[in-house]
This record gives structure tokens, C-alpha cells and sequence, in this order.
């Protein structure tokens, strides 16, 4: 089964089944991007919307493109607001967006369907203004060395959706082959037991405005 498939299949349960992953995205999002202040967000691969809302809070402007038209459908019934723009994109092409036109860019939980993470990352750079940010968070490689992966049920059976494996080191040599400097890393855990690997890592990226970077890494939650 394809990708946009699988969730386009999933479309109409998404939000309500069990899925400790989707929460904990939700609250990672929040926890990083909740006091930010936007003009302009781009959201690739928005799904139901599961962070829409947020973003429609924090931004004065939010364009959330996903290539599933059932999931979209889910995300524009739920979130009406005029400032919100729902577009049905394949995120591994082109973006729909003007150069220097975002102030933030979210990508969550969908870099595991994308085999080439240099694209991404150069769209990114291309869309986002100087200083602006590219906020990204992924199930954790840690879990997919184990065998995780996205997945669920449909008539008793489980439904596993395509995945690539991105190493850490992957999305760091991405963004700076991109030009993008790493701000923060962080892992996010379900619950306090840090002898078992995080659930999701996430990224903070700056587009830096010429001024000499800070390369240092910020790690949050970890050990």
C-alpha cells in the first residue's frame, strides 16, 4: 500500500484511535512553538490538522499542505479560520510558496516518508525568510532501529504505512548542506522511564541572517 493510501485510509479514525506517538507530538509542538509569534507558517504534512489549531494561534498567516485529500478534508472541517489556507501538495516536490515568504516552517511526523531528506530541507531554506525557523519532529531512530514504525487497524488487521530510516547525523548534514544552523535538539519521552530509548526527537533550525551562527547544541529533556 502507498503512502498517501494508508493515510487516506486512515483519515477517518485518525484522531481518535489510541496513539500515544500523535499525543506526544502534539504536546512537543506546543511545548516548543507555543510562544512564538508569526507572520507567515508553512505546515507540511499537516494530516487532520492535529497541530493546525496551534499554529493558527501563533501565526498570522498558516499554509498546512498535506498530499492525502481524506486526511486534508478531516483538517478543513475541523479548523475554519479565514487566516488558515489548507493546500493538497506533494511535499516531495516543489512547495507551493514564494522564496523568503515564511517566518516558520513545521514538519511532524512526516520525514519518515520521505527517502530524500536534502530536498526538504533545501525547500525550507528557499521558503524561509532570514532568522526564520524550521521546526521539525519525527519518531525517534532509536524506535525504528526496534522496529517501529506508523501503523493501524482496519478489519482486525494492522496496516503498516512505508518508512525510511533517517539517522541523526542524516538531518544534521542535511541542514547544513542547506545552510541551516541547528538551535535546539531535544527528546521527548512518553512518561519518565529514560532507561527505554525517546519516542520522538525534534529540531529547531535557523535561517541565519548573515550574522556569525552559533553552532553550539542546545539539548533539552535528555540525560
Amino acid at each position: 500500500m502507498s503512502v498517501r493510501a494508508a493515510y487516506d485510509g486512515w483519515s477517518t479514525t485518525y484522531d481518535a484511535d489510541a496513539n500515544l506517538t500523535r499525543n506526544l507530538d502534539r504536546q512537543a509542538t506546543a511545548s516548543v512553538l507555543g510562544s512564538l509569534r508569526c507572520r507567515s507558517i508553512l505546515e507540511i504534512g499537516c494530516g487532520t490538522g492535529k497541530n493546525s489549531a496551534l499554529l493558527a494561534q501563533i501565526g498570522r498567516r498558516v499554509t498546512a499542505v498535506d498530499f492525502s485529500e481524506k486526511m486534508l478534508r478531516q483538517a478543513q472541517a475541523k479548523i475554519t479560520a479565514r487566516h488558515v489556507l489548507f493546500l493538497l501538495a506533494d511535499v516531495a516536490r516543489a512547495w507551493p510558496c514564494a522564496p523568503n515568504s515564511c517566518d516558520l516552517v513545521t514538519c511532524n511526523l512526516v520525514l519518515e516518508h520521505i527517502a530524500d531528506l536534502p530536498f526538504i530541507f533545501a525547500q525550507a531554506e528557499r521558503v524561509l525568510a532570514a532568522d526564520g525557523r524550521l521546526f521539525i519532529c519525527e519518531l525517534h531512530p532509536f524506535r525504528q532501529y526496534r522496529g517501529a514504525k506508523a501503523v493501524f487497524q482496519r478489519q482486525g488487521a494492522a496496516v503498516e504505512i512505508p518508512a525510511f530510516t533517517h539517522h541523526l547525523p542524516d538531518f544534521f548534514d542535511s541542514a547544513a548542506g542547506a545552510g541551516l544552523t541547528l538551535a535546539q535538539l531535544q527528546e521527548w519521552w512518553d512518561g519518565d522511564d529514560r532507561r527505554q530509548p525517546p519516542r520522538l526527537v525534534s529540531f529547531l533550525f535557523v535561517k541565519e541572517s548573515g550574522a556569525q551562527s552559533d553552532n553550539s547544541i542546545r539539548r533539552v529533556g535528555g540525560p
